[in-house]
């Protein structure tokens, strides 16, 4: 059974840091492009992040300088460091697997960036 577990959401003001997490279960890690996807609300999810097993890292313009995308291979975890938050990154987000043949998402973690 595939699982996949974020963590590392809550409240923060302007300008501050967040960690995200996602912990997977029941695959080959290693094997699985990894990203980070976030959906506001009233708007379509979109890719913030993503990590393909190469090792390359790809990132939205909206994000790109503030957050850093970074995986874990040995522990199965992805990370997301989000710093200099706006109020516009307020959103869920989401941890997506991708074999490209199977694709898996995490059930998200809340993010609100607010003073």
């Amino acid at each position: 059974q595939v699982q996949l577990v974020e963590s590392g959401g809550g409240l923060v003001q302007p300008g501050g840091s967040l960690r995200l997490s996602c912990a997977a279960s029941g695959i080959i890690f290693r094997l699985y492009t990894m990203g980070w996807y976030r959906q506001a609300p009233g708007k379509q999810r979109e890719l913030v992040a993503n990590s393909p097993r190469s090792g390359s890292t790809n990132y939205a313009d909206s994000v790109k300088g503030r957050f850093t995308i970074f995986r874990d291979n040995a522990q199965n975890t992805m990370y997301l460091q989000m710093n200099s938050l706006k109020p516009e990154d307020t959103a869920v987000y989401y941890c997506k697997a991708d074999s490209g043949r199977y694709a898996y998402w995490g059930q998200g973690t809340q993010v609100t960036v607010s003073s």
